[in-house]
């Protein structure tokens, strides 16, 4: 788990699994879900649910229904025995045989949703989410363990006024707010120290609102490729990867600046200038939030 501090945990699951989150489900906090795909799997689900009940089924506030064979994602909800209108992703993240993260951001109005740390989909609520207390998993899927995160480890207030103390605190899925918002000549210093085994990290500056993402920068170790994209409009578009050499290796730390000039985001990392990336998104005021997410350990993370 890649969260020092959940506030539950769930370990050695053994499928299909139902787990009651003590307290219910609150808004901030989130769902770290560690596992892998059996290289056989057709389609596994991830249901958040309403009490436990099978006769008669619980409602469902968010069935999240990876389909493997078909390279779709289905999200729906069940209320009073009866299924809504699905949501289908066409894009698949998982695949047979290998390892995942599937973190669940829970918000007042949405689930966010992310697979080995790039934002995957966004489900409006249905159900009420003080209903919400029962994570259920079944399907061809291996999960290792379920933590969930308590609203103290997203960071709400200015990311200029963090100290070193206060960024020992910080855990990952990472996210804080930017205020006023970005702006030309501001930068974001980030420091960490990447797992051992770790598969991708990715850090995203957006909008606090929506799901926009203006930059997405997801190093993935296993290929060593550094992918730089931006979720617009629900779309993501085309991804940048052209680099004269790959800076991060499992197991070591490293020192990450992300500077917003007028025209483009200049990323340096352990000190040597890397790439730049043209804005995609004009008003750079939009831009308050960055978020951490994948196989790392944050240790520092300052707005200069």
């Amino acid at each position: 788990m890649s969260t020092s501090s959940p506030r539950q945990m769930f370990s050695n699951l053994s499928i299909p699994f139902a787990g009651t989150i003590l307290g219910g489900l609150q808004a901030g906090e989130m769902l770290l879900i560690q596992g892998s795909v059996p290289s056989d799997a057709d389609r596994f689900q991830v249901d958040l649910t309403c009490g436990s009940s099978v006769k008669p089924r619980a409602d469902v506030a968010l069935h999240f229904n990876p389909r493997l064979k078909k390279s779709v994602i289905v999200c729906n909800s069940l209320q009073k025995e009866r299924w809504g209108a699905e949501e289908i992703l066409h894009h698949m993240p998982f695949r047979a045989g290998a390892y995942f993260e599937l973190v669940i951001m829970v918000l007042h109005d949405c689930f966010k949703v992310a697979v080995n740390g790039a934002h995957t989909v966004e489900y409006r609520q249905r159900v009420e989410l003080k209903r919400v207390d029962t994570i259920c998993i079944s399907g061809k899927v291996k999960v290792e363990a379920v933590g969930v995160l308590p609203p103290s480890s997203s960071v709400t207030s200015p990311l200029a006024n963090l100290t070193n103390q206060d960024a020992e605190k910080m855990t990952v899925p990472f996210s804080g707010l930017l205020q006023p918002g970005l702006s030309a000549g501001r930068s974001i210093a980030i420091k960490a120290r990447i797992n051992a085994n770790a598969h991708s990290f990715c850090v995203n500056l957006r909008p606090a609102e929506g799901s926009d993402i203006a930059l997405h920068l997801n190093p993935r170790l296993g290929k060593n490729v550094f992918v730089r994209n931006s979720f617009l409009c629900g779309c993501w578009g085309a991804e940048e990867t052209e680099l004269g050499g790959f800076p991060f290796t499992g197991g070591q730390y490293f020192e990450m600046i992300v500077r917003c000039d007028a025209h483009a985001f200049r990323v340096a990392v352990n000190g040597l200038h890397l790439l730049d990336y043209r804005h995609r998104v004009q008003d750079l005021n939009r831009i308050s939030l960055v978020e951490v997410l994948g196989d790392l350990t944050l240790l520092h993370l300052q707005l200069l």
